[in-house]
């Protein structure tokens, strides 16, 4: 998965922020959206969600995932990509 610096990516229709969910190596697109501060938003809520489950994610020694913003260009998605719910991967979603 490619992700586009900032600087190649100014201006285009295909330019979206995705947040990425991130265990050990693993990379995910958990969602993308039109803007960084939607991005941003999201970003915060599945953190919260991660924070909120904590004590249950030691107990069952899951990792908890890691999310971040990167800018993505249409074109990079996977083809059969769905939006990752915040603690998808307890459901086997990761």
């Amino acid at each position: 998965m490619d992700f586009a610096s900032p600087e190649r990516r100014r201006g285009g229709e295909d330019s979206l922020w995705a947040v990425v969910a991130v265990i050990g190596r693993v990379i995910r697109i958990a969602e993308v959206f039109p803007s960084r501060a939607q991005a941003l938003t999201d970003q915060a809520w599945r953190e919260a969600q991660v924070r909120a489950y904590a004590g249950f994610l030691e107990r069952t020694e899951h990792p908890a995932p890691r999310y971040m913003i990167r800018p993505i260009r249409r074109a990079d998605l996977p083809r059969r990509w769905k939006p990752l719910p915040a603690l998808g991967f307890l459901h086997g979603k990761w």
